[in-house]
């Protein structure tokens, strides 16, 4: 299943193939399954009515459109999310047109290059898939606004740890369909597959709208920066240790009664748990925290190395225990008071009451 969620193909805003694959597994354990306006996955399971949360787990990847084929069959591109332009030369690519081509990302080369080297931007890079000229390569289907992956298959490495083009974030969905398949709880689960999320966190604003959650929970990514040069400090989570908690990223401070919850609960299962802050990026939470008139949100992170790149890396105990670990929380959820009680307070010698979620 990982592999078939890693090799599909879902740039923001082309999600259509990873969302059916998606649809078809979740129709398995699920109620009800949809695919919505916005082209998000909904996935619902009953519970006893108590309440409603939601899981998600964006399905979109970054990749690259069309922006201009020249004279001489070389394709230019646009970046469609967080690209890092020193991953990018030398890289095989995907160029979908009429079928799907393999192509060559390069640039200039430096020892050519009559001015002083500048910095590399995305301007310089461009595809090479082998077309003589502009003719051949409109014959096979690709023109302005079309489509390119990253070539980079899910491969096993050393021990339990695997890398693949899209572990940002089929993993998140991975364990997000791992949980469907074993999740009971009184509260009714929508576990959401979103669109569009690596370019402004879209989907999961119009499905949190829709569903109107008690509580959420994003699925995701974070950075695993436990490699050669990188002080401890700046580590962020390391690969092994256990999915992390989100305690604030640029999105969204993590509900700090729902992170306690969560913490009490991997205590109690023996399960290990980082905690994650992060001063750049962020998540699915980060729209649905703010739905209406607020929910109490939070996300639960999968440590991953050379994030945005196309060898993401990953450890399957992190993602285990992260399965693990929603499991029980959903389990639990009746322990767990979405509202607070009513109190009071004085202000400017008046006194007011007021709910708290």
């Amino acid at each position: 299943m990982l592999k078939s969620l890693s090799n599909a193909v879902g740039v923001s805003g082309y999600e259509d193939e990873v969302a059916e694959l998606i649809k078809s597994e979740m129709e398995k354990y699920a109620d009800e399954v949809e695919i919505d306006k916005m082209g998000n996955v909904i996935g619902l399971k009953r519970g006893k009515g108590k309440g409603k949360i939601m899981l998600a787990a964006h399905m979109d990847e970054i990749g690259f459109v069309v922006s201009h084929i020249d004279k001489n069959g070389f394709i230019f591109i646009s970046p469609v999310g967080g690209i890092n332009v020193k991953t990018l030369i030398s890289r095989r690519v995907i160029v979908h047109g009429n079928e799907r081509y393999y192509g060559i990302m390069g640039s200039v080369p430096p020892h050519i290059k009559e001015k002083e080297e500048k910095e590399l931007s995305i301007e310089d890079i461009f595809v090479d898939i082998g077309a003589k000229d502009r003719e051949e390569v409109l014959k096979k289907g690709i023109k302005v606004g079309s489509i390119i992956t990253y070539d980079g298959d899910l491969k096993k490495l050393s021990g339990r740890r695997y890398t693949s083009k899209t572990m940002d974030d089929r993993i998140g969905v991975f364990v997000l369909m791992e949980t469907l398949k074993k999740a009971k709880s009184s509260y009714d689960i929508y576990f959401v597959a979103t669109v569009q999320e690596e370019v402004g966190l879209r989907g999961a604003k119009t499905s949190g709208y829709k569903i109107s959650p008690d509580i959420g929970i994003a699925v995701d990514v974070t950075l695993a920066n436990d490699i050669p040069e990188v002080k401890e400090h700046k580590r962020i989570t390391e690969l092994g240790k256990g999915p992390a908690i989100t305690i604030m990223d640029r999105s969204v401070i993590g509900n700090k009664r729902l992170n306690s919850f969560i913490e009490k609960i991997a205590q109690e299962e023996n399960i290990p748990l980082q905690r994650n802050i992060l001063s750049r990026g962020g998540t699915d939470a980060g729209t649905i925290h703010l739905t209406k008139e607020g929910v109490i949100s939070t996300t639960l992170s999968i440590p991953t190395r050379f994030v945005h790149s196309t060898v993401e890396c990953v450890d399957m105990n992190d993602v285990e225990n992260a399965v693990k670990l929603l499991v029980k929380v959903l389990e639990k959820l009746d322990s767990f008071a979405v509202y607070q009680e009513k109190k009071t307070y004085s202000t400017y010698g008046r006194s007011r009451k007021q709910s708290y979620e």
